[in-house]
């Protein structure tokens, strides 16, 4: 019953999620309101903590050289996973894929799991934070379809991520020449399924 496989649908939900995200641009503006400059912001998979750490603490690369990291920046986890009885279907339900050869594969059903990921968006200005809320809440409504390929059989599968929070705070604990740092915190919920063999 236990024999091993490995599908990989965690992982690739989590990459396309990941990859929602991966074009979020922060402009520069002179006085007039022109736009002088964009760039894109970094995005890496790590904890808020981690993050946040980072943020406060200056690294050292050498004796000499200590450098603080460049902001702006989103990170983004996976943080639970919830079964879904809602959308449940008969366990004993097969997805066959034939082959020209004559040969075919199948897998019983999928199972539904609700995947919840959090999303940080860090700056410096609030100016950036809220470029980077407009680039990302515009696009859910309140959710937004990817599809997915999990496996041989299930390809094509969409998955609704559905855009649940959202919450600014400034860091403002410390000295006055402690820089200035801006968080927006998003919680997601993808209707993803886990495949058997």
């Amino acid at each position: 019953m236990f024999d091993y496989f490995y599908n990989e649908a965690l992982r690739k939900l989590v990459l396309g999620f990941g990859n929602l995200f991966n074009n979020i641009y922060v402009g520069k503006y002179n006085s007039a309101g022109t736009l002088l400059d964009k760039n894109r912001v970094p995005l890496t998979y790590s904890p808020k903590a981690k993050f946040i750490r980072r943020i406060q603490e200056v690294s050292t690369i050498s004796d000499a050289v200590r450098t603080r990291i460049t902001l702006p920046r989103l990170g983004f986890e996976m943080v639970g996973l919830n079964y879904d009885p809602t959308r449940k279907a008969n366990k004993l339900r097969e997805t066959k894929k034939d082959y020209p050869n004559g040969t075919s594969i199948f897998n019983y059903a999928e199972v539904p799991y609700l995947v919840n990921f959090g999303l940080y968006a860090f700056s410096r200005s609030i100016d950036e934070n809220l470029q980077m809320v407009e680039q990302i809440i515009s696009q859910f409504t309140p959710e937004f379809v990817i599809s997915m390929n999990f496996n041989e059989i299930n390809r094509q599968v969409n998955v609704p991520i559905i855009l649940t929070s959202t919450g600014i705070s400034e860091l403002y604990e410390g000295s006055f020449e402690e820089p200035r740092t801006i968080t927006t915190t998003f919680s997601f919920m993808a209707k993803s399924y886990i495949y058997g063999r």
